[in-house]
């Protein structure tokens, strides 16, 4: 085993204001959305790609991916919004071992209603802070970060380094 590389000041730095600012944004955002439309940011994060998607129904596996979910916390989350009327689960006509979530008119609202004062939060807490051409910085840069992030950072492969 190598000696580990530690984080000099200038990286230590660097590395807890991204920590800062992420964990602050997103309290910032979710309280925001909770407080002015009632929806979670979980709420949101699966209404969103639901709303976008063609009739506004997704496979199951399909949505969680897109939101970087295991089935667990995915099946826990879409319950609770069936509970109240946001989705609801239907059969998969193409596969019988899958499942499809669809957006209900509920949910649709819902989401439409939320996403002006949203889209105004991201803005005026995080991009009206940063010049275009910072953004379109930031944007290669963590495009390229998450671009090496393996999938199974505990593959043998990934752990080898």
């Amino acid at each position: 085993m190598t000696d580990p590389r530690w984080l000099d000041g200038r990286e230590a730095r660097l590395w807890q204001s991204y920590r800062d600012a992420y964990r602050e944004l997103m309290r910032a955002l979710e309280s925001r959305l909770i407080g002015n439309s009632g929806l979670s940011g979980a709420d949101y994060a699966l209404l969103h790609p639901l709303s976008v998607a063609e009739d506004g129904v997704l496979r199951t596996r399909d949505l969680g991916r897109s939101v970087g979910w295991e089935r667990s916390r995915l099946s826990h989350q879409v319950s609770r919004m069936e509970r109240r009327g946001l989705v609801c689960r239907e059969e998969c006509a193409s596969d019988a071992r899958g499942s499809m979530v669809r957006l209900t008119d509920v949910g649709r609202k819902a989401i439409e209603a939320a996403a002006p004062d949203h889209v105004d939060a991201v803005r005026t807490y995080f991009l009206d802070h940063l010049s275009r051409a910072e953004q379109d910085q930031l944007a290669a840069v963590l495009e390229r970060i998450t671009a090496n992030i393996p999938a199974d950072p505990c593959a043998p492969a990934a752990c080898d380094d």
